[in-house]
């Protein structure tokens, strides 16, 4: 029991410290580290879903690849569950279990271990999203979920998952998108692509009506580009023809538009004003957390 102990000491401190993450090394050295012996079979109908899990839906014709590799080769690396009230909590694997489930298989090798709510939230969380392809939505829900419980700015967030601070910025900016679009998102109507441009949107309303036209006149990313690119400039040269300071405006049309691609929002620097807009307090945040002042 003291080698188990240990073994997961090793694996948690690497899986929380390391940047960028790799969940693959870690889950292989608590596996690795776990003696034969202490590896049990475990009855598929006492499992369940982690309750941290992201995914919400899974490929119908990958589970069944891997089903069918399953009822050949059987299942070769254990699963992780955690033992609850009643029955087991999976908390890596969920993949491996729907696909025993589907090959006909009554039960599945799995490592025993005793991990904390927190613990099997950031597991679950980076195991989807280094392994899985999330769709868009759930993988910015995985990322605030991560960022929210490990209080990270998105700068360090972005070193603990390996991607870009411009990546984690834009996959965030999706989460202030109208419920209307990120249920478009959902089914596949609209690509993440869409979901990028649609989300820099300030007017909720506008946003909405061009995800409508995507939709109905099966509109590339390159066009809505364009669309929304058309519609700012008719906007902003309304505003410049009611501006006294109309040359000045245009003296920081470049600047506007360096701090758009920054902060991801609409910027206006007008009468000697710099004006940055934002959605909802969550928006905010994370402007603050661009122009690193948040702390």
């Amino acid at each position: 029991m003291e080698n188990k102990r240990r073994a997961l000491g090793r694996g948690l401190e690497e899986l929380f410290n390391n940047e960028p993450i790799n969940i693959s090394q870690v889950e292989e050295e608590i596996i690795n580290n776990t003696p034969k012996e202490h590896i049990t079979m475990l009855n598929l109908d006492e499992l369940r879903s982690n309750p941290y899990q992201p995914r919400k839906n899974f490929d119908e014709e990958s589970l069944n690849e891997l089903a069918s590799s399953i009822k050949e080769h059987g299942v070769f690396q254990p699963i992780i569950a955690k033992k609850s009230i009643k029955g087991y909590e999976i908390v890596a694997g969920e993949r491996r279990v729907k696909a025993s489930k589907i090959a006909g298989l009554k039960e599945i090798p799995a490592i025993i271990k005793d991990f904390t709510d927190e613990e099997m939230m950031e597991i679950a969380l980076l195991e989807n999203l280094q392994r899985e392809n999330l769709s868009a939505l759930e993988e910015a829900e995985a990322y605030n979920s991560l960022k929210t419980r490990l209080n990270l700015t998105q700068e360090e967030l972005a070193a603990k998952v390996g991607k870009s601070r411009s990546h984690i910025t834009n996959m965030l900016g999706l989460l202030s998108l109208p419920n209307e679009i990120k249920d478009e998102v959902v089914k596949g109507e609209l690509s993440m692509g869409h979901a990028r441009v649609l989300s820099k949107l300030e007017d909720k309303n506008q946003a909405i009506s061009l995800a409508d036209k995507v939709i109905n006149e099966n509109l590339s990313v390159r066009r809505l580009e364009e669309l929304t690119n058309s519609k700012e400039e008719f906007h902003r040269k309304k505003e410049i023809t009611h501006s006294k300071n109309k040359s000045k405006d245009n003296e920081y049309s470049y600047l506007e538009s360096d701090l758009c691609e920054k902060l991801g929002t609409k910027v206006k620097i007008k009468n000697n004003k710099l004006e940055i807009s934002f959605t909802n307090a969550n928006d905010l945040t994370r402007i603050l957390e661009v122009m690193h002042l948040d702390k």
